[in-house]
């Protein structure tokens, strides 16, 4: 498997990892900007998740990797998602 292949396939593997939280548990895990570094097949991977936006209806992450090589240590490779919160309307609460 190519470099950036793999960076994907452990970049996809921490944004579903991420994205399976609720809003509630994003808004406190990402308080602050997470930093931290993931481990597969014999190299190292550095992560960063932010949360880019807090709304009322919605929480918007951004997780990005990079191998600590050129050019992804500039530039590095990147996704981010949409976790819809969930609002149910009384008429449904019956």
């Amino acid at each position: 498997m190519d470099r950036r292949a793999e960076m994907q396939r452990v970049l996809d593997m921490e944004v579903k990892r991420w994205s399976e939280m609720s809003p509630e548990q994003l808004i406190t895990e990402l308080a602050e900007v997470q930093n931290y570094e993931v481990e597969s097949g014999g190299k190292r991977y550095q992560f960063e998740v932010q949360m880019l936006e807090n709304e009322s209806d919605y929480v918007h992450v951004d997780v990005s990797v990079d191998d600590g090589r050129l050019p992804y240590s500039i530039s590095p490779l990147g996704q981010a998602f949409l976790l819809k919160r969930v609002r149910y309307a009384s008429e449904h609460l019956e």
